[in-house]
């Protein structure tokens, strides 16, 4: 008999964006053959709805699937760890051991109905349950439930906040499947520690509550899926979120080992944009990352992840910190520190080493440079404010509103030029966009080409030509539909180090 085959990578369609919400009515496969997708306009409600198809079973087959199940979890050992076992043999292992559970209960079953009972089994034993569609989806950001019995929503790419059809319809299903959660990112959640914090094996960061002491509706989660191939810098002036002139600008910054810090709200794209840019820095360079929960997909080999460990229990034994990865990373002969999110005492380390000539990107929760000033020269980290003067500029992400749409921006790019003792500042604002028009706007003023010029002892004239001809070339790749991971990579890298092929390739004088 054939094995059962799922393909849990079909093809990833493209999707419009519709100006009518009515007009939505969009359907494609997550997990084939069994499982499709259908977002549409509910005219009752009014509201974009995320609809999950699955197999449907009747009385029998579903009486069936919790005979097999209960059967499994009694005889068959699950305790299968997925980093040493393929999704293929698991499914496997599954199958062989749900036809053996049937023939040894007598029961009769056709061949369509086991396969799509055989759906379930796949989805509960080896995948994540009620959301394993929602994993499987190339277009979702965040999954988040509140509670028992609402509805869960999703972040879509195209569509934003949607609501969905899927929910767990009491407590008891949602504690097993956030015992789950906990399981699978390897950390430990009950009454006593009843917070969640954490990542799945692919990568994916949750956070998750257990009781109703902590959230009245019972256990909660929210999922923000990792993205295993990162957006290229092309594919970010495809959502119109950056322009090539900010990402010359960048691309020129971390050649010359500009410290940068990219800030912005929750969700507003900061580490989407610190990938992107991560294309820029010279292959040969080492980087040494720093982050609470692994988010950063770097397209290098010379690279050094690291991620904080949290201690056993509430003892804190065993635990290692921020603090201690990044005093740990200036001994490891780093050209580029990049720290995944600063939040307190990490930051003083950070700047000394900026200081001492250790270049950084890092991020920060802010909306200004105002806001990041006061941060940073305010408990928990109290940084003295001309220490802040280590930093090149800051790029500050917004969320945004365009033609009735949400996205993202790069708001704006700002130069620090003078933090003074007594906490003020002086800046320069090269690139800004404007959200009247939707349009980027810059100046070829900048504070940063000038200390290029002077401290590797370049010309303005000579940096400026360099500049124009990055931003024909960025130009160039996105009106040549050069987006690919590995294309771009290869373009940049190849430019690097012998740019007369790749402008000739490209068709620039």
């Amino acid at each position: 008999m054939e094995k059962i085959k799922i393909n849990l990578n079909p093809i990833v369609p493209s999707i419009q964006k519709f100006e009518d919400k009515a007009q939505i009515n969009v359907r494609y496969m997550v997990i084939s053959p069994y499982v499709s997708i259908h977002i549409y306009w509910d005219s009752q409600i009014s509201e974009v709805i995320y609809e999950v198809e699955e197999p449907i079973l009747d009385q029998k087959e579903t009486e069936l699937l919790s005979k097999i199940e209960l059967s499994l979890r009694e005889t068959v050992n699950f305790n299968i760890s997925e980093e040493n076992q393929t999704k293929e043999s698991l499914i496997n292992y599954i199958e062989d051991n749900s036809r053996s559970t049937i023939s040894e209960l007598g029961i009769k079953s056709s061949e369509e109905s086991f396969r799509k009972i055989f759906y379930y089994l796949y989805r509960d034993f080896i995948g994540l349950n009620e959301i394993e569609a929602f994993m499987r989806d190339y277009f979702i950001e965040d999954i988040e439930c509140n509670g028992a019995g609402e509805q869960i929503y999703i972040v879509h790419r195209v569509f934003r906040n949607v609501k969905t059809n899927v929910k767990f319809k009491s407590i008891e299903p949602l504690s097993n499947f956030v015992e789950k959660l906990a399981q699978k990112t390897g950390r430990y959640i009950s009454y006593a520690s009843p917070i969640l914090d954490g990542s799945l094996p692919d990568g994916s960061r949750v956070n998750a509550t257990y009781t109703k002491d902590i959230t009245s509706k019972g256990p909660t989660f929210t999922i923000r899926k990792f993205t295993k191939v990162p957006w290229t810098p092309i594919q970010l002036l495809g959502f119109n979120s950056i322009s090539p002139e900010m990402l010359a600008y960048f691309w020129l910054a971390l050649q010359y080992n500009a410290n940068i810090m990219i800030v912005g709200g929750t969700a507003s794209g900061k580490t989407t944009l610190l990938n992107a840019i991560a294309f820029f820095i010279s292959p040969e360079k080492r980087v040494v990352s720093i982050e609470d929960t692994r988010e950063l997909n770097l397209p290098r080999e010379n690279w050094l992840p690291s991620v904080v460990r949290s201690g056993m229990s509430n003892s804190g034994v065993g635990e290692v910190d921020m603090f201690s990865l990044l005093k740990g990373s200036f001994r490891q002969n780093p050209d580029y520190v990049i720290v995944g999110e600063v939040r307190g005492k990490e930051a003083s380390v950070l700047f000394q080493g900026m200081a001492s000539g250790h270049s950084s990107i890092s991020t920060l929760h802010a909306d200004s440079v105002q806001a990041i000033v006061n941060r940073l020269s305010t408990p928990p980290i109290s940084l003295s404010p001309t220490l802040i003067n280590t930093l090149d500029f800051v790029a500050i992400q917004t969320h945004a509103v365009v033609n009735g749409h949400e996205t993202r921006r790069l708001r704006e790019i700002v130069e620090i030029t003078q933090v003074n003792p007594d906490g003020t500042f002086q800046t320069n604002t090269p690139f800004q966009w404007n959200p009247a028009d939707d349009k980027f706007y810059f100046q070829s003023q900048s504070q940063l080409f000038t200390k290029i010029s002077e401290k590797n002892g370049i010309s303005m004239e000579q940096l400026i030509k360099e500049y124009e001809t990055r931003k024909k070339v960025l130009y160039a790749l996105y009106n040549q539909k050069i987006l690919g991971y590995d294309e771009v990579q290869r373009v940049i890298n190849e430019y690097s180090k012998n740019p007369a092929p790749i402008l000739t390739r490209l068709g620039i004088s």
